[in-house]
């Protein structure tokens, strides 16, 4: 009843003109996308940075049928319901299935839900505790409709929010706002990685199915295409490459290891913040992911040593250190800037590799060392897997500590599996420092000189790094 209301307000307010359908993506000349900005979905600081798992899959859609993508966010499901119910776009994404008025696509996701509340606070345990309790959801979520669909016995009392995304409920959990919150699991997982006093509570019963709606003209035809996009994408593997590059590392580190980095950010990081600034000034590598590598490396103890004799805020080897002409390894300011030189340097001998798989792979080499790294890459190639796409690299680097894998490699064995967790540990970290710490804009930064690959060759390499907390 609220989206026909909403619907027949559309059409009362703004009159005809302002409802109209649009044409066919043909004759348009593009695609229209309704959008809802979420952390975990789609995230937009200007058209050159909009990113997430629902804007690269709409993207891909959009280049598969030779037109660019426009998108239109809508502010809270009601809207995005509404601009697909009236045809003011040509598909809306991340809708649940089930409104009779929409065509949808083949389910993209799926989905628990849950009830989440603090980790000081007892209860609930089971449906039945729900009874007479207080639980928030987004304003027009679908989690709305699953509450209220629970027997007198479960029923909570539903309060909708407006305007805040899954993400900020359960912030307000964390902050003691809200007592009790229902989410989807990828927003629970992904929250838990800010705030590690989360606790989720009870599952809901069932699952929720997304997909893409469809409501302007045409609306069946491009219906089919997507779902012949969507089960092409399922399977040549883009659909699962694009799921790894934004949730595949979220459950890397467990609620202790989270929260002993943040008291780790807000104790430690603060002394050396400005040296990791620097550094991005001088390679242009963001400074929260050179922080969140040397987190990986030493939990920020300039003071570090390994039994391997590696040392210092970036755990360089002595060859490394000599190489990168350091003079102290112990010198905090020193390490990170040949730290972040040497990720620099390894980046650029992936030229083929785009953003943001060329720093995971950069990332990996750290810890391998690029000859076996460059074995790693020979191997991806002999087992028809994409030496350049991170997605394909982590299913490969374990692969070198098998002795019929790395007996046919000039570098011979290596822990690839340990490079494997020390890149989504560093991915974890570096998301969410991205959260909690501001960019820092380098006024003079400076693009990374273009090496000979003649002269990248005889680089030493990096110790591999010890395990994460």
């Amino acid at each position: 009843m609220p989206k026909l209301l909403r619907l027949l307000g559309c059409l009362a307010m703004f009159g005809l003109a302002a409802c109209t359908r649009i044409e066919p993506p043909e004759t348009e000349g593009k695609l229209v996308v309704a959008i809802r900005e979420t952390p975990a979905f789609f995230q937009e600081r200007g058209a050159a940075t909009a990113s997430g798992f629902e804007h690269d899959l709409a993207t891909a859609f959009a280049e598969s049928l030779g037109f660019k993508v426009q998108f239109i966010e809508a502010a809270d499901p009601y809207e995005l319901t509404d601009l697909a119910l009236t045809g003011r776009v040509h598909l809306a994404s991340s809708m649940p299935l089930g409104n009779s008025l929409l065509q949808y696509s083949t389910p993209i996701r799926s989905v628990r839900q849950w009830i989440v509340g603090h980790d000081d606070v007892l209860g609930p345990e089971q449906l039945t505790d729900l009874a007479g309790r207080t639980v928030e959801v987004v304003a027009g979520s679908a989690l709305s409709d699953t509450l209220r669909g629970l027997d007198e016995q479960s029923r909570p009392q539903v309060v909708e929010v407006q305007g805040v995304t899954e993400m900020e409920l359960l912030a307000r959990v964390a902050a003691r706002k809200a007592e009790l919150v229902a989410v989807h699991d990828v927003h629970l997982d992904l929250g838990i990685n800010f705030h590690p006093d989360l606790s989720p509570r009870v599952q809901l019963p069932g699952r929720l199915e997304f997909g893409w709606a469809f409501g302007g003209k045409d609306a069946a035809a491009l219906r089919d295409k997507a779902d012949a996009f969507i089960a092409g994408a399922r399977a040549d593997g883009t659909l699962a490459r694009i799921h790894d590059r934004y949730f595949g590392h979220i459950k890397r580190i467990n609620a202790a290891g989270i929260a002993s980095f943040l008291d780790d950010a807000r104790t430690r990081l603060p002394a050396w913040r400005r040296h990791f600034q620097s550094a991005q000034d001088l390679t242009g590598i963001d400074w929260r992911l050179l922080a969140a590598l040397a987190y990986q490396e030493s939990h920020w103890d300039p003071l570090a040593t390994s039994p391997t004799g590696v040392r210092g805020m970036m755990m360089l080897t002595e060859d490394s250190a000599d190489y990168l002409r350091v003079k102290n390894r112990l010198d905090a300011a020193e390490s990170i800037r040949a730290g972040a030189r040497y990720l620099a340097e390894l980046a650029e001998q992936i030229p083929d590799a785009q953003h943001p798989d060329r720093l995971w792979l950069a990332l990996s080499a750290y810890n391998l060392g690029m000859g076996h790294f460059r074995g790693a890459r020979s191997i991806a190639k002999s087992m028809k897997r994409d030496p350049d796409a991170w997605y394909d690299m982590k299913q490969v680097l374990p692969q070198l500590a098998r002795p019929e894998i790395y007996s046919r490699l000039k570098s011979g064995a290596a822990r690839g599996g340990e490079a494997v967790i020390m890149v989504e540990n560093i991915r974890n970290y570096y998301d969410i420092l991205s959260r909690f710490e501001a960019a820092h804009d380098s006024p003079y930064a400076l693009q990374p000189a273009v090496r000979q690959r003649e002269s990248s060759l005889a680089r030493p390499s990096m110790a591999e790094a010890p395990q994460g907390p």
